[in-house]
């Protein structure tokens, strides 16, 4: 039984083309169903989280990230009676619109893109899953229900209106943006659906696990170091308190699984607070309450806040990582600015849309969906046949398991 305000499937507005209703799957699972089908969520397995591809095995990539996002998004959208369908598949393609090299690549792109509407992976994502994906002989795309396509959209908040925090307002809106939002109007100036809103807290949960692991696999840092901030510090001191003398490895699954559990039992509860508070009767009351309903309490944000401001000191700014940076963004540069003077070096399924721009700005969307799309192990290769060498080197963190 889903809760009165969670998205009911039998009244999504539904999808841009009409289909024929599934016999056996719901709308929404129908939704994420595509989305695990579809080429742009298989490239996310070697595309960047943190470490770029060739550094280690053990490192989360786009697509193990995807895979925890939903697992948790399925945990806390099922205790609060929504959704758990359209939560997992607005989870599992949240980054479906990043490019090669993780927010490096993004930031790269973003700068490239400047004069010619703008980049943003959520606006991509739309991209994707309206246009690029062409595997159906009725449409472009993956015809995606209005319910995903909001989440896509508007998952961290508004994008547009007085709800809009500065982070993720946009005026103009990224052109991808702005080309699904004629087409079918996504609301921007609302909050949206609070199964989109847990697929947000759920990424951040994510994240915010998983890079405390893969840093200190990498060497970063250490669980010494860990043992002077909030939540991890104290997870660390109960492990140490029930299990004396456990081994290294162990011992920080136990710490960190216990930093993971503190998240996730925080949303829970305070979701569950704000909503008897608030008593929303449909999804459209909670589009509407003008704040959001899925949060962290003001404690553990606070100590969060710490955390990620430990994790950007030491490992996303890291002087290893930072020279991976500086390199990849230049291989970004390199095969935008060659495919835009030269697009018949674009392959041959890709010189219809070519022939099909008509102006500048229209070909730089063409050159950009490509490059956006690639993977990092290929956006080197490519980088290596066309401009010369792409070494990024042997090994460029410490410790890193191959």
């Amino acid at each position: 039984m889903l809760a009165p305000f969670a998205c009911q499937p039998e009244e999504s507005r539904g999808r841009q083309h009409d289909e024929r209703m599934s016999t056996f799957r719901s709308p929404f699972q129908r939704d994420r169903d595509r989305i695990i089908h579809s080429s742009a969520f298989r490239r996310l397995k070697h595309k960047t989280q943190v470490f770029v591809e060739h550094e280690g095995d053990y490192y989360r990539t786009r697509l193990t990230h995807s895979i925890e996002v939903a697992q948790v998004a399925r945990t806390i959208s099922g205790v609060l009676g929504l959704n758990t369908d359209l939560a997992e598949a607005i989870a599992l393609a949240h980054d479906l619109g990043h490019t090669p090299f993780g927010h490096t690549g993004e930031d790269a792109m973003a700068l490239l893109m400047e004069p010619y509407g703008g980049f943003d992976h959520n606006a991509q994502a739309l991209r994707i899953v309206t246009r690029l994906e062409k595997h159906y002989a009725d449409f472009d795309g993956l015809n995606l229900t209005w319910e995903t396509l909001e989440g896509i959209a508007k998952h961290n908040g508004p994008v547009q209106g007085p709800n809009a925090d500065a982070k993720h307002f946009q005026d103009p809106l990224a052109y991808a943006l702005d080309e699904v939002n004629r087409a079918w109007d996504l609301e921007l100036t609302t909050h949206a659906s609070a199964e989109a809103q847990v697929a947000a807290i759920a990424d951040d949960v994510a994240y915010s696990h998983h890079d405390l692991h893969d840093g200190l696999r990498s060497g970063l840092f250490t669980e010494d170091d860990l043992m002077q901030l909030p939540v991890t510090g104290p997870a660390y001191e109960e492990v140490d308190r029930l299990y004396p003398g456990l081994d290294r490895t162990r011992r920080r699954h136990e710490a960190l699984r216990r930093v993971f559990g503190r998240m996730v039992e925080d949303v829970i509860a305070v979701a569950q607070n704000r909503l008897i508070a608030a008593q929303p009767q449909s999804v459209d009351d909670i589009r509407h309450m003008g704040t959001t309903i899925i949060r962290f309490s003001k404690p553990l944000y606070q100590e969060l806040k710490a955390i990620r401001s430990f994790l950007f000191t030491r490992m996303y700014r890291a002087p290893t990582v930072m020279d991976v940076r500086a390199k990849v963004t230049i291989f970004v540069r390199d095969l935008f600015e060659l495919f835009l003077k030269e697009p018949g070096l674009l392959p041959e399924e890709w010189q219809a849309d070519v022939a099909q721009s008509k102006t500048q700005v229209e070909l730089a969307r063409v050159v950009a969906d490509y490059v956006a799309g690639m993977t990092d192990r290929f956006a080197i290769q490519e980088h290596a046949r066309l401009c010369g060498n792409s070494e990024l080197g042997v090994q460029t963190l410490p410790n890193a398991h191959r």
